[in-house]
This record gives C-alpha cells, sequence and structure tokens, in this order.
C-alpha cells in the first residue's frame, strides 16, 4: 500500500491484529527489513512497517536534497492518522528511534510508548560529546564518497558499536542478500540521512515533559562506548527510567528476532 505526504510517497505494509505497532527501521532497512521479527508479533498487535522516504518502493520529491528528521517524523506521524485513531505503540531502532523521539515531541499525542533502541541522536548528548560524533558521521560521508560501500560500512560498524567477532545469530533466519536496492538504500541513507541526523534539534526540554511512554533500550553486546549507547543512556536520563537491554547487538532486532520479539513483549505490556 502507498500513502502520499508531504514531498513524498511512502510504501506500506499492515499485519496481524490487536494494538497498533509501527516499526521504525535502522539505516538502511525497509518495510521488510524485520521479517523474522514481525511474524513473531502480529499474533498480538497490528503490526506496520514501512520504507522511510527515498528507500525501495518509497519516493522522495526532493531528489538532490537532503530530507531532514522532522520530514521523517511526519512521514510517520500521517501513515498512523492514516491507520489510527489511537496512540500508537512503536518500536524505533537507530535511525527509526530518532524519528521516534522527534514524532514524540512534534505529535505526543499520537503515541502511547516508544522503545527507542540505540537512538541515532547526537542532539541529545552534551555539546563536546554531540559535536565529536557529528563530525564522525561528516567523516563517515566522506569515506563513502571516497571509496564507496567498501569503505564506510567498517567504519558505520565501528561508529554503531557492531563487534563482528560478537554477530552470532540465531538460526534459521530469513536470508537477507545484499542486493543492488539493498546497496542504493545504503547509498541514500549515508549521503542524506546522515545529514539529517547531523543537523537535527531534539527539544529535551521537550522530551522531558512529553507524556508519551519512552522506553530506552540498548542491545546487549553493543559496545558499551558506542555513540548510539551514549545516546541511550543519555535518553535514560531525560526519561527517568533505565535502559532496556535487548537480546543481540545494535542489530538484534533481525539477528535474534526470538528472543527480541518476547523481550518487546514484555517492555510494552
Amino acid at each position: 500500500m502507498f500513502l502520499d505526504t508531504d514531498g513524498a510517497t511512502l510504501y506500506y505494509e499492515v499485519r496481524g491484529t490487536g494494538p497498533l505497532l509501527l516499526v521504525s527501521q535502522s539505516g538502511e532497512g525497509d518495510a521488510g527489513r524485520s521479517a523474522d521479527l514481525v511474524g513473531r508479533l502480529t499474533d498480538r498487535y497490528t503490526v506496520v512497517t514501512y520504507d522511510r522516504r527515498g528507500l525501495s518502493r518509497s519516493t522522495c520529491a526532493a531528489s538532490g536534497r537532503s530530507v531532514t528528521m522532522e520530514q521523517h517524523a511526519d512521514d510517520a506521524y500521517r501513515l498512523l492518522a492514516e491507520l489510527t485513531d489511537e496512540p500508537a505503540l512503536i518500536l524505533g531502532c537507530s535511525m527509526g528511534a530518532a524519528i521516534g523521539l522527534h514524532l514524540a515531541v512534534a505529535h505526543p499525542g499520537r503515541l502511547r510508548t516508544l522503545v527507542a533502541h540505540d537512538p541515532v541522536s547526537p542532539s541529545l548528548l552534551p555539546a563536546g560529546p554531540r559535536a565529536g560524533h557529528a563530525a564522525e558521521l561528516a567523516r563517515l560521508q566522506e569515506v563513502y564518497r571516497q571509496g564507496g560501500l567498501r569503505a564506510a560500512l567498517p567504519e558505520i560498524a565501528r561508529v554503531l558499536g557492531i563487534d563482528p567477532a560478537r554477530q552470532e545469530t540465531e538460526p534459521d533466519l530469513t536470508p537477507m542478500p545484499f542486493t543492488p536496492e539493498r546497496a542504493a538504500n545504503f547509498g541514500f541513507f549515508i549521503a542524506r540521512d546522515f545529514t539529517a541526523v547531523i543537523e537535527a534539534e531534539l527539544d529535551t526540554k521537550a522530551l522531558r515533559t512529553s507524556p508519551v511512554r519512552i522506553v530506552p533500550a540498548g542491545g546487549a553486546t553493543t559496545a558499551p562506548h558506542a555513540f548510539v549507547g551514549q545516546c541511550a543512556h543519555r535518553l535514560a536520563r531525560l526519561a527517568g527510567r533505565e535502559v532496556v537491554t535487548f537480546p543481540g547487538g545494535h542489530n538484534g532486532n533481525t539477528t535474534h528476532p526470538r528472543a527480541y520479539a518476547a523481550r518487546l513483549r514484555e517492555v510494552l505490556a
């Protein structure tokens, strides 16, 4: 299914029955990224996944310009408004968690609970760390421009605290081959969404007083010094909560879908 928003057309999928749960994906992830996780949630929730603007089947009208986090949050808001009159649940992973935080500030009435896993949100941090991590993301864009994905992906893993030596997975997962479409999505993510992350201004005062139940989350094997770990712990202080540990690492929703789904059910309950 498709939905026209402001400057984009979004592709989305709806599965299951029960309270609406929007899964806002990480990185280059499109509506199919969390297929194994979604399949373990549809007996309890109406699960919505979508392609962010510019990825896979979704379009982005401003082809030569960067998108903004406000646009991404507005896309999510319009999608929720299309599908339900009730406050929704959101699982946001990485970039998706950052989108969820902006949505919690701009449209708090649309959300009941936001599980924010490893949010990629430099604006959560104090000035010094924020500037350092923003510069790190900008350097990654230059690495991609100079050397392509082969050079950029190992550096992205390092920045996100992903240790290849600890990337064990559950058995029998749906194959996720590195297709030309995924490569194109990665290119859009690095070249344009990174800029949205760097330039985003998150109103932390509004976030602190938001009526949305915000659950900061982190992967069990995400490196503790990683930028996203710092963001999760900063969010926990703002929300007055502890960071909830989820199975796997930064991409636990895809590497450990069974255990991740079980943990998510606990948290949402």
